[in-house]
């Protein structure tokens, strides 16, 4: 069958088509990307007229893109940009009526729970306990566990464009307060190493999402022309050392390095901060990283209903599904 996976993130709205099926491998068939920047338009809380607007258009584009690609359902889902506003039930309600699609807010923890289900499944299980981190642009997810349904699954507001509105104002940021951000993030992120370990040593790292593929690749890892499972990595001391080249370069600037989006440039310094951080407080010194994230996952999950009889009154989020231990720090501020 053929999927549509509408995602509403942070920086972009994103329509991936697959074609897939039970127990198959999804192929990709066709993937369009809206800069929308939704999370620049939250102002007091409240997501602006103008950027619910620009929602509604982005989504009957996509919603349209879908149709004439023949794809059988379409999975609409938000993350953290409308998690945080305040009016997301008028915004989705506006979107619906104008567009018929319904589109769901994800929880930052099902975030990290369909983000670890396509880590998973793209390494198998001889990958052993698995840690997964996924840096967003609201949001820092992790997961840990060894099945497909992880132990812990977390999420923090530390997502590299939140940061980089909020701590990281010039470009290119003092020195003063980088230090400040790397401090308030390793005191951060202390605590939230300490429940990721109660799910045991973890014998694979795995970081997912366009930060750290960036990241990645200025480290020297394979451009994203080259094939979809050359090996990539992102070691600790590769990053140290980046960071020392990236820090001091305006965001205009960083744009026009091989592997770094025009539109995300100005937030890779808060992105290798968090991802640094990250690594220093679990103590990784190298982290795969993984095509597969979110989206895969969602359209994973979906295949795993077809053909179930009596599935759950919805089939995703992951409702029907109890892991040991769903941590809420959506709270905890850096």
């Amino acid at each position: 069958m053929r999927l549509g996976v509408l995602d509403v993130g942070s920086n972009t709205v994103h329509l991936l088509i697959v074609d897939a099926h039970r127990g198959g491998h999804p192929n990709p068939m066709r993937s369009e990307k809206t800069e929308l920047r939704l999370a620049e338009h939250l102002e007091a809380g409240q997501l602006t007229r103008a950027g619910a607007w620009g929602l509604v258009r982005a989504v009957a584009r996509a919603k349209a893109a879908a149709t004439i690609a023949g794809c059988e359902e379409l999975l609409a889902f938000a993350t953290s940009a409308l998690r945080d506003a305040d009016n997301s039930a008028a915004v989705l309600a506006q979107v619906r009526a104008e567009t018929g699609v319904n589109l769901e807010v994800l929880s930052g923890e099902d975030e990290a729970r369909y983000t670890f289900l396509a880590v998973r499944r793209w390494y198998g299980w001889s990958a052993g306990q698995l840690l997964v981190l996924d840096i967003g642009g609201g949001s820092l997810e992790l997961a840990a566990g060894r099945d497909e349904d992880p132990e812990v699954a977390l999420s923090l507001p530390l997502g590299a464009g939140r940061l980089t509105r909020q701590r990281l104002t010039d470009d290119p940021p003092p020195r003063r307060d980088v230090e400040a951000l790397a401090d308030d993030l390793d005191a951060t992120l202390r605590p939230v190493a300490q429940l990721i370990r109660q799910a045991g040593p973890f014998e694979l790292a795995v970081g997912t999402s366009k930060t750290f593929r960036s990241l990645a690749r200025l480290a020297g890892a394979a451009p994203s022309g080259a094939r979809l499972r050359a090996r990539r990595t992102l070691t600790q001391v590769g990053l140290r050392q980046l960071f020392g080249f990236i820090s001091r370069m305006a965001a205009t600037d960083l744009a026009n390095l091989d592997g770094v989006s025009p539109g995300r440039a100005h937030q890779l310094v808060a992105g290798a901060l968090v991802a640094g951080a990250a690594m220093r407080a679990l103590e990784v010194r190298e982290l795969e990283i993984c095509p597969w994230a979110l989206r895969e996952g969602v359209i994973l999950r979906r295949l795993d209903t077809l053909g179930v009889p009596n599935p759950c009154q919805r089939p995703w989020p992951l409702t029907d599904r109890h892991p040991r231990r769903v941590v809420n720090l959506a709270q905890r501020q850096c």
